[in-house]
């Protein structure tokens, strides 16, 4: 066992993160060294009902944007961050943030940094971030930035910028464009992590495979079966946690990928992008 010191800081991050009691969070983070990541598999692999981990678990205020050409054919988000929920809702820090966003779509900007350096009111972007710093008195930064190229872009921001859904679809049409509207806000809510299950990293497989089998050994299920047991259980994560699988929220009879076929013939999510603040 690791004698590592466990902070009590520690252990209520772990227990905000998943759900899981004290005591068990603080077991979870002894056993993992300190590993906040190894201590939530631990959780996992005990049983634990455990929150689903996300990128987006940043504690940091701020704006979330998104945006689309003309076309369609082109999407950004932006999540421009603050320190606190006050700023994050004032008008002209949404105004700043929504200027930048529409400064690097027009550029279609490929990254990060290339956003910062962009010209921008007689200045850059990174310029202009430094001069609201001093103004306001918050560390400001573009926090995150994602880019889209599809057929066809449906943006949406969700719950007062706090999530911003780029959709990229195959075709682009009346239909496409509501039924992407109804996708990005299941992204929004449900949070997938890929399209489906193809599009799921094969580590993350690998991973999942691994926990079900030892929560099924820990549960002293024959080891003959286990693997079996493992599979069904990756199945079931398929459908919790990729788009296509997922119950479709307006209709929870269909999922997510049957809607969409159903929208327009042979109209498919190619994919998407999801930035959240909080």
């Amino acid at each position: 066992m690791s004698s590592v010191t466990i902070s009590a800081a520690d252990v209520n991050k772990l227990r905000k993160a998943t759900g899981a009691g004290l005591m068990d969070c603080k077991k979870a983070l002894t056993e993992s060294g300190g590993d906040f990541e190894a201590a939530i598999d631990y959780l996992r692999k005990k049983g634990q009902k455990v929150a689903a981990k996300r990128a987006d678990r940043d504690a940091s205020e701020g704006a979330a944007i998104a945006l689309t050409t003309d076309a369609g054919d082109f999407g950004v988000a932006l999540r421009l961050s603050c320190e606190t929920d006050f700023v994050a809702k004032n008008d002209e820090f949404v105004g700043f943030a929504q200027s930048i966003a529409e400064t690097a779509l027009a550029a279609k900007a490929d990254s990060k940094e290339a956003v910062e350096g962009l010209s921008f009111d007689g200045s850059t972007v990174g310029e202009r971030i430094t001069e609201m710093v001093g103004k306001i008195g918050e560390k400001i930064e573009v926090a995150e930035y994602a880019t889209m190229n599809a057929e066809h872009v449906v943006p949406y921001i969700h719950a007062g910028n706090k999530i911003g859904v780029l959709v990229g679809l195959n075709k682009g049409s009346d239909a496409a464009t509501a039924i992407g509207r109804d996708v990005a806000m299941q992204i929004a809510a449900m949070n997938p992590i890929a399209v489906d299950e193809t599009s799921v990293p094969q580590d993350v497989k690998d991973r999942e495979m691994a926990i079900g089998r030892e929560k099924a050994l820990a549960e002293g299920k024959p080891e003959q079966i286990v693997d079996k047991i493992a599979e069904g259980t990756l199945k079931k994560w398929y459908k919790e946690n990729t788009l296509n699988n997922q119950a479709f929220v307006k209709d929870s009879g269909k999922t997510v990928g049957q809607a969409v076929s159903e929208a327009e013939s042979g109209l498919a999510v190619t994919g998407f992008e999801r930035l959240a603040v909080g």
